[in-house]
C-alpha cells in the first residue's frame, strides 16, 4: 500500500467540477489581477475568521512582513517569536530591519511558552508573533494579557491553523492582526502561493492594502513605497471554492487524528508520543506530529514500505546557520533542542482512509520491533 504524505490530487478530484468552473470563469473574463473573485474571497474569509477586514497578498511571509511594517516596526526594534517554527516568522522580522528574539516552546503543545515571554521583553520589544503550530492554537489568553501589560503589538502567525480555535474563538481573531498562508499544502491551500492579513482596524487595513500594491490604492497615486504582493484572481477563485469545504475537511482531519492517537496508544504504548490537544481548543491538525526515540529508524522503515513522512522541522531556528551570529546554545532552548531529534510528521489529510492509518501504525509497530532486534 502507498500512503502519500499529502494527496492534493485526491482533494482536487473531490471538487473538480467546481474548481474547473471557477478557473474557467476567470479565464473567460480575462481578469487575472484583482477583480470580484479577489474581493469575494476577502469578504468570505474575513467573515469566516470573524474579523472586519481581510487584505490578500502574495504569500504568508509577505503577510507577516507587511503587517510588521504597517504597525511601524523596523530597525532598532525587537520582536518575540517562537524558537521552534518555520523560518518565515523570524525571517520576516529581520527583513523589516528588526531583531527576532527567540522564546522556547511548550513541551506538550509546541507553541511559544507564555511563561518565558516576559523574561525576554526589553525596552526595545515592540511585538510578539505567536505561531499556532501544527494546527494547534497558542495560549492566546495568556499572551494577550502579557501584551496588554507591556503595550506590545500581537501579530498571529496562522499559517498552519485555518479554523483552529481556543475558548471557541478562532485563531486569527485574538491579536492586533493575523497572517495566513494559503500555500498548496495548507488546510486551506491555493494552487500556488497566496496569503492574507486579517485585521479590525480600518486605518491599518488601508495601510496594509497600500503596502501590498506599490504604495497605492488608486493607480499612480503612490503615497509611500510599497511592494508587489497581490493575490492573483485564479488563486482567489480556487480559494473561494475550497473555503466552502474547509469545515468538512477539518472535521475529517480531526477524526483521522483521533484514530491515529487511539491506535498508537493501543498498539505502541509509551514508544510513541502522539500529539496532545490543549484543553478547550480545536486542533485542526495541519500536521500530525509524534515524538519517538527511534525517529530516524522508523522514518526509513516507513519509506521502505511506501509511506511518506516528513520532519517539521529538522533544526530549531536559533540553531540555523543564519542565526549563528546570535551565539545561542542548546541550554538556551532545551525543549526546542530536544524535539529536533524526536519529531516525525505522519501522513495527514482529509482524504486519508482508516485503512491507510491502520497500515501506517502497524508499520510503525513493526519498525520498533525490528529496531529492538538489531
Amino acid at each position: 500500500m502507498n500512503v502519500s504524505f499529502v494527496d492534493l490530487r485526491a482533494q482536487y478530484l473531490s471538487i473538480k467540477e467546481e474548481i474547473d468552473a471557477a478557473i474557467w470563469q476567470v479565464l473567460d473574463s480575462a481578469s487575472f489581477i484583482g477583480g470580484e473573485w479577489v474581493a469575494k474571497f476577502e469578504r468570505a474569509f474575513a467573515q469566516y475568521i470573524g474579523r472586519r477586514f481581510c487584505v490578500s497578498c502574495g504569500n504568508g511571509t509577505d503577510a507577516i512582513e507587511v503587517a510588521l511594517k504597517a504597525f511601524g516596526i523596523g530597525p532598532g526594534d525587537e520582536v518575540i517569536v517562537p524558537a521552534y517554527t518555520w523560518i518565515s516568522t523570524a525571517e520576516a522580522v529581520s527583513n523589516v530591519g528588526a531583531v527576532p528574539v527567540f522564546v522556547d516552546v511548550e513541551e506538550d503543545y509546541y507553541c511559544i511558552d507564555p511563561q518565558l515571554i516576559e523574561g525576554k521583553i526589553t525596552s526595545k520589544t515592540k511585538a510578539i508573533i505567536p505561531v499556532h503550530f501544527y494546527g494547534q492554537a497558542a495560549n492566546m489568553p495568556a499572551i494577550m494579557q502579557i501584551a496588554q501589560k507591556h503595550q506590545l503589538i500581537v501579530i498571529e502567525d496562522c499559517a498552519q491553523a485555518h479554523g483552529a480555535s481556543i475558548e471557541g474563538k478562532k485563531a486569527g481573531n485574538w491579536g492586533h492582526a493575523a497572517c495566513f498562508s494559503f500555500y498548496p499544502g495548507k488546510n486551506l491551500g491555493a494552487y500556488g502561493d497566496a496569503g492574507a492579513i486579517l485585521i479590525d482596524d480600518e486605518r491599518i487595513a488601508e495601510t496594509i492594502r497600500r503596502l501590498c500594491n506599490h504604495g497605492q490604492l488608486v493607480k499612480h497615486e503612490h503615497l509611500v513605497e510599497g511592494r508587489n504582493s497581490r493575490l492573483d484572481t485564479i488563486q482567489a477563485a480556487v480559494l473561494s471554492v475550497k473555503l466552502k469545504y474547509l469545515e468538512l475537511w477539518t472535521e475529517q482531519r480531526i477524526a483521522n487524528a483521533r484514530l491515529y492517537t487511539q491506535l498508537l496508544q493501543e498498539q505502541l504504548g509509551g514508544s510513541i508520543l502522539p500529539p496532545k490537544v490543549r484543553g478547550n481548543t480545536r486542533h485542526v491538525f495541519h500536521l500530525y506530529v509524534v515524538q519517538c526515540e527511534q525517529r530516524d529508524w522508523i522514518k526509513q522503515y516507513l519509506a521502505k514500505h511506501s509511506i511518506q513522512t516528513a520532519i517539521h522541522y529538522p533544526r530549531a531556528l536559533p540553531f540555523l546557520e543564519c542565526y549563528a551570529y546570535m551565539g545561542h546554545c542548546p541550554e538556551d532552548f532545551p525543549k526546542s533542542h530536544a524535539m529536533q531529534k524526536r519529531i516525525l510528521s505522519l501522513p495527514m489529510y482529509a482524504e486519508l482512509t482508516g485503512e491507510q492509518i491502520y497500515y501506517v501504525v502497524n508499520c510503525m509497530k513493526d519498525a520498533i520491533l525490528e529496531s529492538k532486534q538489531c
